[in-house]
């Protein structure tokens, strides 16, 4: 089926003023100002009522954080303290807790415009084994695109690091269960639907060991490297306290620092901090809103993509965010980077390339958030006629400074995953209480 997406109110493509043409999952061609389809179309998709993206793609999430929303324990805490009164709650996750809540956070970001997620799922004991393949079954069933890292702790609190030992494994499980993973569904292809990163979860849950044969690991492999780097000042005092060094120096030296990796927040990094994370060509994921909560601080986003890093999006965990969608995440990051603290001004072009085609470099991916030839048929439209945004003059704008909540319409693979702002065949009813009553059950309520 060739699929014409016809003259579409604004796109975020060059000389696609009349659309785009969808053929097997691909973009086929883009149609220019006067012009037609070069070949016959089978159907056409009138969008003069829309605003046609790039697929987003979420550069690092959690989703089975999704059960610990404005968690009461957890409310008005920064990172450390945040995390120690609820890595107690995670431990008690069950199979159907995570098959649950990996189903509502991609639905919730699918109906936000995202077409590939990213997850760090690093909560693992005898009873959650499998909890990736569960993450694999419920993206599949949805249609999405993900790239699955595995994460990892080996440093408890008994030895001097932050989780308790009901989350952490012993080094030789961690490797072996990783090189399992991506050998069941690590898929390089161009195009593919399921890629796997090896994600040790921070430099205060995890042994120098951990971080070394990872690394390794991945280059064996051929799969990239993932962590939580320089997210506060907290992270920076244990780093130099247990390790002498700053978490920059501290993972450039274990092999970590290169176009391989990218992190999630990169706040507190100095200046030459910057232009070295810049020089290696790797990639930060961007959590405004997460970043805000928490009270960990600014990234410097504007001075990592001078000097050549990465920067992608991310709604991150929805335990800090507390919720999935990232077109709401774009506005987060848009308004956020006028306020801050050495006055930099970004566009709403520069968010939106962020939460395209920024997050799919971090991934290591070319075929996925750009609307060219040959790339990924994944697109998000949105729709104009809602109340915040009558009388708005630039649609592209709008989409963000008016608030845009919900996408009409998404496509993944060249399949509608998403028509009239709702999942087809999906029960969200039930999909929520089943969630709601897991949520409860986990924290005790």
């Amino acid at each position: 089926m060739r699929i014409w997406i016809k003259d579409p109110l604004a796109i975020l493509a060059e000389g696609a003023t009349r659309g785009v043409v969808v053929e097997n999952g691909r973009i086929a061609e883009l149609v220019p100002a006067g012009g037609q389809p070069q070949l016959p179309v089978d159907s056409r998709f009138d969008a003069g009522s829309h605003v046609v993206l790039p697929g987003l793609v979420n550069s690092h999430h959690h989703f089975y954080q999704t059960l610990t929303r404005a968690c009461r324990t957890a409310l008005d805490k920064e990172l450390f303290p945040w995390l120690t009164s609820l890595y107690e709650v995670w431990a008690g996750l069950t199979p159907d807790a995570i098959a649950t809540s990996s189903r509502l956070a991609l639905c919730e970001l699918l109906l936000s415009g995202c077409t590939t997620a990213a997850d760090h799922h690093y909560i693992f004991n005898d009873r959650l084994a499998e909890a990736l393949d569960l993450q694999a079954d419920a993206a599949a069933e949805i249609g999405m695109r993900v790239t699955l890292t595995r994460g990892s702790m080996d440093l408890s609190q008994k030895d001097g690091g932050l989780p308790p030992d009901s989350v952490v494994q012993p080094l030789d499980t961690i490797l072996a269960h990783s090189e399992a993973v991506v050998g069941r569904w690590h898929d390089p292809a161009p195009l593919s639907m399921v890629q796997v990163a090896l994600a040790p979860t921070s430099p205060f849950s995890v042994t120098p060991e951990l971080l070394r044969e990872s690394a390794a690991l991945a280059g064996r492999l051929g799969v990239r490297l993932h962590t939580h780097l320089a997210e506060t000042r907290d992270e920076t005092r244990f780093c130099l306290d247990r390790f002498g060094k700053r978490p920059f120096d501290y993972l450039q030296d274990l092999g970590w620092i290169g176009p391989n990796a990218w992190f999630a927040h990169g706040i507190w990094f100095d200046d030459a901090e910057v232009a070295r994370l810049g020089a290696a060509g790797a990639g930060i994921a961007h959590c405004p809103a997460s970043n805000m909560l928490l009270a960990s601080g600014f990234c410097r986003t504007i001075e990592l993509e001078a000097a050549g890093a990465a920067i992608g999006l991310a709604v991150d965990g929805s335990a800090s965010n507390d919720c999935s969608s990232l077109i709401a995440e774009a506005r987060l990051a848009l308004l956020l980077n006028r306020v801050a603290p050495h006055g930099y001004r970004v566009s709403h072009r520069d968010v939106l390339r962020w939460a395209t085609e920024g997050s799919a470099r971090c991934l290591g991916r070319e075929d996925i958030g750009r609307l060219a030839p040959g790339c990924a048929a994944d697109l998000a439209l949105f729709r104009m006629d809602d109340i915040q945004f009558a009388g708005a003059d630039d649609p592209l704008a709008a989409l963000l400074l008016a608030g845009a909540t919900r996408a009409d319409r998404v496509m993944v693979a060249g399949r509608w995953l998403v028509e009239d702002g709702a999942i087809p065949g999906l029960d969200l009813p039930a999909l929520m209480a089943r969630q709601r009553d897991l949520a409860r059950h986990l924290v005790g309520a």
